[in-house]
């Protein structure tokens, strides 16, 4: 991404889109009872709140009546249909581990089969979006707690935290692209889940061959434990080697959280918020979802950048846009072209 000398201004940013992630699959509904939502009016009731406080883009978990992460897919229709009647301008996000927590006491932390994650892309209604992870990675969600994090939630029992520490991401080559072969035929947006620079690349190779078509909307994920720290450097590095025609998110956990978004709306990126990622704000006070888009949206203001509505969002994520091969997807994105039979030298677009 190129930053011109203008570039920090808000008046030549895009308007901002706030994510929320307000289901929280990795918490107990005691951890923090009045902002994890249990029954489905309160899923539904979570995303109108967050909207209305300014969220533009739902990432989208569910949870069983007994307090755990559904792995139901039935549950997931059931929540869509009842999201796109009440929030129907805001983008509609599957988090594509389904749910990632331990189903008892001393099972693993663990995302579900390849075969039941590429069943998302048969939900009914579809969701704008699926997340999609690439390439098999660690991620240790414990590696960046602190004692103040977990204290006093589920967290602090020693065979949940080792779940947690020892949980991976399943994303191997196979898989991917039949995962993308899917979300496209059913016109649903891959939203890509990117923990470093090796992983971005691989998409670039996937847009190269022809396997992923399309916008390019990314989210930098921060959360150590395999995947990027909250670092300044890591999150700069990461930026520069993203295409200038991507929409880039930064996320991160915990009380990293706020400083790595109020970067982001400065630097004319977008943020992503919720207890998905943090249940705190300032130490040992806890805050929720809707008070974290609350408080992006008073940054904003701050800064002076415009909130997207949820058409604008809509239209800056390019929902519902597709691109007809490589050609056309490395020239929107603003990557240079193929190389051409023959040709030598750097390509660049005429």
């Amino acid at each position: 991404m190129h930053f011109h000398d203008d570039a920090l201004f808000p008046e030549a940013q895009e308007k901002l889109v706030i994510t929320c992630a307000p289901y929280g699959p990795e918490w107990e509904p005691d951890d923090f009872r009045e902002d994890l939502p249990l029954t489905m009016d309160e899923h539904v009731q979570k995303a109108v709140d967050c909207y209305e406080a300014g969220a533009t883009v739902l990432h989208i978990h569910v949870r069983e009546l007994d307090g755990k992460g559904s792995k139901r897919l039935s549950k997931f229709n059931e929540l869509l249909a009842g999201l796109r009647q009440a929030v129907p301008d805001m983008i509609l996000q599957v988090g594509g581990s389904i749910s990632f927590a331990p189903e008892g006491e001393g099972a693993d932390a663990k995302w579900l089969s390849d075969d039941t994650r590429h069943m998302l892309a048969d939900l009914d209604p579809a969701p704008d979006q699926v997340t999609i992870a690439i390439n098999t990675s660690q991620m240790n969600i414990m590696e960046l707690m602190t004692a103040d994090d977990i204290a006093g939630t589920s967290m602090e029992r020693p065979e949940l935290a080792e779940a947690y520490r020892e949980m991976t991401v399943p994303a191997g080559p196979a898989w991917v692209e039949e995962h993308l072969r899917r979300l496209q035929a059913a016109g649903i947006q891959p939203h890509f889940q990117l923990s470093s620079i090796p992983q971005l690349e691989t998409v670039e190779r996937l847009i190269r061959r022809g396997i992923y078509t399309g916008p390019l909307n990314l989210t930098w994920v921060g959360i150590g434990g395999g995947f990027d720290g909250p670092n300044p450097y890591n999150i700069m590095n990461f930026i520069q080697r993203v295409p200038d025609g991507a929409c880039l998110t930064l996320e991160t956990l915990m009380r990293s959280v706020l400083p790595v978004n109020a970067m982001a709306i400065a630097m004319g990126l977008h943020p992503r918020c919720g207890n998905e990622d943090t249940i705190w704000g300032r130490k040992g006070e806890k805050m929720t979802s809707v008070q974290q888009v609350e408080q992006l949206v008073r940054v904003a203001g701050e800064l002076g950048r415009e909130v997207a509505t949820g058409k604008e969002a809509r239209d800056i994520y390019r929902i519902g846009q597709t691109y007809a091969d490589a050609d056309e997807t490395l020239a929107k994105l603003g990557y240079a072209p193929n190389r051409r039979p023959g040709q030598v030298g750097f390509t660049h677009h005429a």
